[in-house]
């Protein structure tokens, strides 16, 4: 690749990331009109930027020539599930699809990283129908709680400011914070068939006043 013509070069990435939330959000809507509890709560995508790019490929000496194979995450979507049973029922939805390809899988929640990271990440080989023709790209798919998600965000946040290289009393409270928030995680899964059942009663509860609502007005 001689010199990226970087609009051209993202327009799959971002075809990807489009169809993906799509497919990924339809698929919460599949369960819910089905009455079952989603594994899916949120979905969201992004499209690394050029700057986020480059940068990446200085840092992991990626060459232009092996960009689209080296760099997984140019496309990347992220799944919020309530629960951490959740999250590995979505992983299995993903083997169990026939529009896309996993090729590599990293837990962190059952390791986690040093920082207190916790996610579950899945590489996907995805097909794009460009007006060329197809073409097969990757993409990452974050998978966490919304309590993972939470932590994750903040300490992203504070590694722009200090580049990773943490004050040790913020890189300890992160770490606690971590914790903490596993923690949480693992309580909501000890009362999750409660919990369940109160979103079904508040679901049904909301469904029957509709109806009626509906019926007074004819």
């Amino acid at each position: 690749m001689s010199e990226i013509k970087w609009n051209e070069f993202l327009i799959p990435y971002t075809q990807a990331v489009d169809e993906l939330k799509l497919k990924f959000r339809n698929a919460r809507k599949e369960f819910l009109e089905k009455n079952e509890h989603s594994p899916i709560e949120f979905v969201t995508g992004r499209v690394k930027t050029v700057d986020s790019i480059k940068e990446k490929m200085q840092r992991r000496y990626i060459s232009e020539d092996l960009l689209e194979q080296d760099m997984q995450d140019i496309s990347g979507i992220r799944i919020q599930c309530q629960f951490v049973e959740d999250i590995y029922d979505v992983a299995k939805l993903l083997h169990q699809r026939e529009d896309m390809r996993v090729i590599e899988e990293r837990d962190y929640i059952a390791n986690s990283k040093s920082s207190g990271y916790r996610s579950y990440h899945v590489v996907i080989e995805y097909p794009i129908q460009l007006a060329t023709g197809q073409k097969n790209i990757l993409a990452e798919i974050q998978i966490r709680t919304l309590a993972m998600n939470f932590w994750s965000t903040i300490e992203h946040s504070l590694n722009y400011k200090y580049q990773g290289d943490f004050p040790e009393e913020i890189n300890e409270r992160l770490k606690r914070a971590a914790e903490a928030s596993f923690l949480l995680d693992e309580e909501m899964s000890k009362i999750r068939e409660e919990i369940q059942d109160a979103q079904q009663y508040f679901t049904d509860r909301k469904r029957d006043v509709n109806n009626s609502t509906g019926s007074h007005k004819k």
